[in-house]
């Protein structure tokens, strides 16, 4: 028996297993919610343990986070205009969008790995302090988001060249789409209580 469909709905609500689904990746959004909220409080209790090594004016580089910053904010902006042309039934928007999403995701990682490279070679290691410690591992687990999110995108979009675009596509897109925007949301936390506290400390 096929699903019914509610034609007067955007595409990724029109059936109730995709209203399912995504009410299900906003429970699951909450969880990756208590996840960083915890890797925050780490850092908050850990982040002015230094043990003589080196503090966040030492190492930070206020250019390179600029960057990151305006790269994956930028591609929150590519990835609602990605949503808008999938809800206008316009698959070639759509793709061009969410591969313009993709390709300022990767030159975010691009830049983090630079930074993490930079932190090393200053001698900034996970062993040197619980500072770094923390900071490490929050941003970390940030990256590996944004490294899971790229990866997502490239299926979808091969996915969507072979099915085109129908509920189940559409609902997918949708879904990834609050995914990445949540990322750049904790990124906007990460900017705010890592970054431009720790150079006006």
């Amino acid at each position: 028996m096929s699903a019914k469909v509610n034609a007067a709905l955007p595409l990724e609500y029109q059936t109730e297993q995709n209203r399912m689904n995504i009410l299900g990746f906003w429970v699951f959004l909450g969880a990756e919610i208590v996840l960083f909220a915890t890797l925050f409080g780490v850092y908050g209790v850990l982040g002015e343990r230094y043990a003589g090594g080196p503090t966040q004016k030492d190492i930070f580089i206020v250019k390179d986070v600029m960057i990151q910053t305006f790269l994956l904010l930028t591609s929150s902006f590519t990835m609602g205009i990605s949503i808008f042309e999938m809800r206008r039934s316009n698959i070639k928007g759509m793709l061009m969008w969410l591969v313009f999403t993709l390709l300022l995701g990767g030159g975010f990682l691009f830049m983090e790995v630079r930074e993490f490279i930079h932190y090393v070679h200053e001698g900034a290691t996970m062993q040197t302090s619980a500072f770094l410690s923390s900071f490490f591992v929050l941003l970390g687990t940030h990256g590996l988001h944004v490294t899971i999110g790229i990866g997502w995108a490239i299926l979808l979009i091969i996915q969507i060249l072979q099915r085109g675009l129908t509920p189940v596509t559409a609902r997918k897109a949708f879904i990834f789409g609050l995914y990445w925007h949540f990322l750049d949301v904790v990124w906007i936390f990460i900017f705010t209580f890592v970054y431009l506290q720790g150079l006006v400390m």
